[in-house]
């Protein structure tokens, strides 16, 4: 299942008006800003509580282009498996990109493991319930 997906923007300010405008007629909403030393580098955007849609500043500070800052999460379902993907991604080749651990920056459950596929495309394993 996909949790979510985020693309990489470049001004947060530009992209939150954008994309506040762009998906209001979806019905979804600027429902999860993530601050960062008080700079605004993600909001999340949703129909409840739940964000589906990102938008962030790339993680590495790099600039955002394709393929840097944009990503898929896949919902797993206990913390085991976020780290059973980590290690089959990368015995298969992956490059770790965020090993298996809590982001509680997000919420205090988000558990998650980050790699890039072969082709450098950002691929997330994502947990929220506790352990």
């Amino acid at each position: 299942m996909i949790d979510h997906v985020s693309v990489g923007v470049t001004n947060m300010a530009r992209a939150k008006t954008f994309y506040d405008a762009a998906l209001a007629p979806l019905g979804m909403a600027p429902i999860f800003p993530v601050e960062i030393s008080g700079q605004l580098v993600g909001i999340g955007y949703g129909q409840g509580a739940q964000p589906a849609f990102w938008a962030q500043l790339p993680l590495n500070g790099q600039p955002a282009s394709q393929g840097n800052g944009a990503h898929i999460a896949l919902r797993a379902a206990k913390r085991a498996d976020v780290d059973a993907f980590y290690l089959a991604a990368l015995a298969q080749g992956g490059i770790e990109d965020g090993a298996p651990g809590l982001r509680t920056e997000y919420h205090p459950n988000y558990y998650a493991a980050f790699v890039r596929d072969p082709d450098g495309n950002k691929i997330e394993a994502v947990c929220h319930g506790p352990e």
